[in-house]
């Protein structure tokens, strides 16, 4: 599977789409920052997305402060949960609906089936771990036979599994990177799209809501490459044009090690009460920490 063209002849849309699980983070806003900038130069239309599905972490006023510091950042949108818009609503709380609807056609034609394996059932049937590997590749001997669960008329408590093509090479063509290679079955296994907890995983929402917004383009982080690879494979089965895509080098330390969200003095509220100004936040290079 190769894509190397794709919605690069439609009008541009882009689209913001943090998680309002904490404050902002340093590396999240440069990416959004760059996401806004290759908008404004292809003359087009960009989204706000509040990706608040994880509700137990997600809260309302992480979303108002996401706003507020986005806003200082510098970042324009036109369509987002706090003005509305043509494919509105702009939260995924409120977007079950589409999301099963998408359960359903990928049920139906097979791609998808109900796997009652914990994460430790994984683990325990490979032969051997694969080290710095949060996610191992699902175990072929405990998928079910073909078939399985398409007679199902909904979720239920039970978490779906996409079953990929083992062996197919998944390529794209990313816009900072070049071309990227992932290989079904090796660098990715069956992966989650249904949650028994009754939430779309993030591979198919964001899949989902890519197509019903209209992005061209999804702008977002270097270690989302086998997120991407996953994604692709959902929307050749959704029977959707797939985006292009452009990832981000991660914000890293003086030493090279990637910054995260545990790196609370790092997030972006922090960072203004500290005198920081936009244009440091927008700034490349590595960032060296505070002493602690």
């Amino acid at each position: 599977m190769s894509v190397d063209k794709a919605s690069k002849t439609l009008p541009y849309r882009g689209r913001l789409a943090p998680t309002p699980s904490g404050y902002l983070h340093l590396g999240h806003a440069r990416t959004f920052w760059v996401a806004d900038q290759r908008c404004r130069q292809n003359k087009g239309v960009l989204i706000l997305r509040n990706e608040d599905l994880d509700r137990p972490r997600c809260k309302d006023a992480y979303t108002e402060a996401m706003i507020e510091d986005l806003h200082w950042l510098g970042c324009r949108w036109q369509e987002g949960p706090d003005m509305g818009g043509p494919a509105a609503p702009y939260s995924q709380s409120a977007r079950m609906k589409f999301y099963l609807r998408a359960w359903e056609v990928l049920k139906d034609g097979g791609a998808i089936y109900p796997s009652p394996h914990s994460r430790k059932d994984v683990e325990r049937a490979l032969r051997a771990p694969h080290e710095g590997e949060a996610d191992p590749p699902f175990p072929l001997a405990l998928r079910p036979p073909e078939g399985t669960g398409r007679d199902e008329p909904e979720p239920g408590r039970m978490n779906w599994r996409f079953r990929v093509p083992v062996g197919e090479s998944i390529t794209f063509e990313d816009g900072k990177t070049g071309r990227v290679k992932k290989e079904a079955g090796k660098d990715f296994g069956d992966f989650l799209v249904w949650r028994k907890d009754g939430f779309p995983s993030y591979e198919l929402a964001v899949v989902v809501d890519d197509c019903a917004m209209g992005v061209t383009e999804v702008v977002r982080g270097e270690d989302l490459f086998t997120s991407t690879a996953r994604q692709l494979l959902i929307y050749r089965q959704l029977n959707q044009t797939p985006p292009a895509f452009y990832h981000c080098p991660l914000v890293r330390d003086e030493d090279g090690a990637r910054l995260a969200k545990r790196h609370e003095s790092l997030n972006i509220r922090t960072l203004r009460e500290n005198g920081w100004k936009p244009e440091q936040v927008r700034a490349g290079g590595k960032i060296i920490l505070p002493s602690q």
